[in-house]
């Protein structure tokens, strides 16, 4: 069942959990964790991004005798200036992996009560990219300020250390201003513009370095020319949201769009490109985002490089609109529980409790529409203070209330985001590792960290054969083949690895005495070749120790000529059913080199 917007908005109101078209600022609640530096309700009327100040600190830009002197800032060299050679096979396992993922917040866009030191002595309400690019007395201080942040506050430590647990991707805001001055020009920025010179040689140096860790990259225009939605995190303080009624803004949007895909669609460690983040839900949304997607794909004509959009907190909407394209385009929703009243008064576990039942179903059959296109971009283990006083053991409550959104989050979008701090196990990655949320994020289980041996052991995958025609069908005759697509819960899941486990097993047994071809019929045909070529898809993926993420775009884009019409589900429950079982293969052969 898929819900329409007026049931979806409906069943939400009956949780208590109101779907809105904007979130308040967290720290205008109160909300359990450590925060300091509310930012001032006034100045945020709408939405604001809700990512949190990491607590690795840099060193303070200014004197402790006058706190807006900036040290000249001499900036070393800026180095992986060259993306490397296109690698398309690499590239999509980028693409349409798993992701495993954390948001790479106020690094390229700041928030005052992210980075509140930026902002000490920005201009006019100190909340914005603006206010300090024009703040600090000069440009040549607020550059200071800005270069020495964007050298500090994230380093390839940082990518080490993600890789290192398993996060394969992150999603990097950018704003318009961070392409240089030229894009700068009639705009707010264009007084300041020369703060920018260096700006976008960071970014691809970012890129870069996450690509060196095996990290996938999310480009993220969340600030658009004129505002998408009139918050300071999207470059401004003065709550207006020009970009959809100034025909100018627009165009230079759209610009940046173009610019974009023409530097981004050929590197390989680019996992696509986000249009806009958090937009007003106006009535010309889907239109918009129609004609920013066929600007960026006349640029660069490649319908598999993939194009994320975000749904205006509308689910239901732009869960329609991205399945009834064929292209690659993402939705992304975000899902908090601490911004209304009701969210903050319920307990921790009734909020668990709506994860993993009505939330789960809402998600599941909106995935199941768009071919699995969906995200949840943002999210965390928040609660407020009220909502985990009810609960005895609150370090318990915390834990399944993040476990219970990572495990429906991951069965039924291809990816989670999260905010990446250290400060609070409610809102800060780092915080929450193997607290609020498990200590590593691999696809698989016992995935080896030598290098020697990963190497040996993805040989060893890449070897794998998948069952004859005889087997696939004999083990769909048993009634053990067709279930694949049924139950997308995560036990349900586990069930099926389970039922995959023994089958294989079985029908190995019978191999010697069932070699002989059978004559198939065009459907069973369909069905063999689609079992067949989920199976080399898991074993392409698992060889890399990833699994296929966006599986129904994979499906489609990799779709093979003469499946006989009339059979076409035949082939996508077979395929199903086989990467189901390769994907158990692979875990065997990781489980069983672990137990040597």
């Amino acid at each position: 069942m898929v819900f329409s917007a007026f049931a979806f908005s409906a069943l939400l109101h009956a949780l208590n959990l109101t779907q809105g078209s904007y979130k308040p600022t967290p720290l205008s609640f109160n909300v359990a964790g450590n925060f300091t530096n509310p930012v001032p309700l006034h100045r945020t009327p709408h939405e604001a991004q809700v990512f949190f100040e990491t607590t690795k600190k840099i060193s303070s830009p200014v004197d402790t005798q006058d706190p807006c002197y900036v040290d000249p800032y001499d900036a070393p060299p800026i180095e992986k200036q060259d993306f490397p050679p296109f690698d398309p096979k690499l590239a999509k396992i980028y693409r349409y992996r798993q992701q495993m993922a954390v948001n790479l917040g106020s690094w390229f866009v700041q928030e005052s009560w992210m980075t509140p030191s930026l902002f000490q002595c920005a201009s006019g309400n100190k909340v914005s990219e603006l206010d300090i690019a024009s703040g600090w007395g000069s440009t040549t201080s607020s550059r200071s300020v800005l270069e020495r942040h964007w050298d500090t506050f994230i380093t390839k430590a940082d990518f080490e250390y993600l890789s290192s647990i398993g996060i394969n991707t992150v999603r990097l805001p950018i704003g318009y201003w961070n392409l240089g001055p030229s894009f700068c020009k009639n705009t707010p920025f264009e007084d300041f513009a020369d703060v920018y010179e260096n700006s976008w040689p960071r970014i691809v140096r970012a890129i870069n370095e996450a690509g060196e860790h095996g990290i996938g990259v999310l480009v993220d225009l969340h600030g658009a020319v004129g505002s998408q939605n009139g918050q300071p995190h999207s470059g401004i303080s003065d709550g207006e949201s020009n970009m959809f009624t100034n025909t100018e803004y627009m165009e230079r949007t759209l610009a940046v769009l173009e610019h974009l895909m023409q530097q981004l669609a050929l590197v390989t460690n680019v996992v696509g490109i986000q249009l806009l983040n958090e937009p007003k839900n106006t009535d010309d949304l889907p239109q918009v985002y129609t004609a920013m997607m066929n600007r960026m794909r006349d640029a660069v004509p490649d319908n598999s490089f993939p194009l994320y959009i975000h749904d205006g907190f509308d689910l239901p909407r732009f869960n329609g609109f991205v399945s009834n394209r064929s292209d690659f385009v993402v939705q992304d929703h975000h899902s908090y529980f601490v911004f209304t009243p009701a969210d903050q008064s319920e307990p921790a576990s009734q909020h668990t409790g709506d994860v993993r039942g009505p939330i789960s179903q809402s998600f599941a059959d909106a995935s199941s529409k768009e071919r699995r296109n969906l995200i949840i971009g943002e999210w965390s283990c928040a609660l407020t203070s009220e909502s985990i006083s009810h609960e005895t053991d609150q370090d318990k409550a915390r834990r399944d209330f993040g476990e219970g959104q990572m495990d429906v989050y991951s069965s039924t979008a291809a990816a989670y985001l999260k905010e990446d701090c250290e400060n609070d196990p409610g809102w800060c990655f780092k915080a929450a590792v193997d607290k609020s949320l498990p200590a590593t994020f691999f696809a698989y289980k016992h995935t080896p960290k030598d290098t020697d041996h990963a190497h040996e052991l993805s040989s060893r995958i890449g070897h794998l054969s998948p069952p004859s025609a005889s087997e696939i069908l004999s083990s769909q005759a048993n009634g053990t083949a067709s279930d694949s697509t049924q139950d997308t819960s995560q036990q349900g899941l586990q069930r099926r690895q389970r039922r995959v486990q023994d089958r294989f097993h079985a029908i190995h047994r019978r191999h010697d005495t069932d070699d002989a071809p059978p004559l198939l019929t065009p459907a069973q045909q369909s069905t063999v070749e689609g079992y067949t070529s989920g199976f080399f898809a898991a074993l392409e993926f698992g060889s890399r120790y990833q699994k296929v993420g966006f599986i129904g775009q994979y499906m489609a884009d990799n779709w093979p000529e003469g499946i006989e019409p009339g059979t076409e589900q035949n082939y996508r429950d077979g395929y199903g059913q086989g990467l189901m079982a390769g994907q158990e293969r692979v875990q065997m052969v990781l489980s069983e080199d672990q137990d040597r």
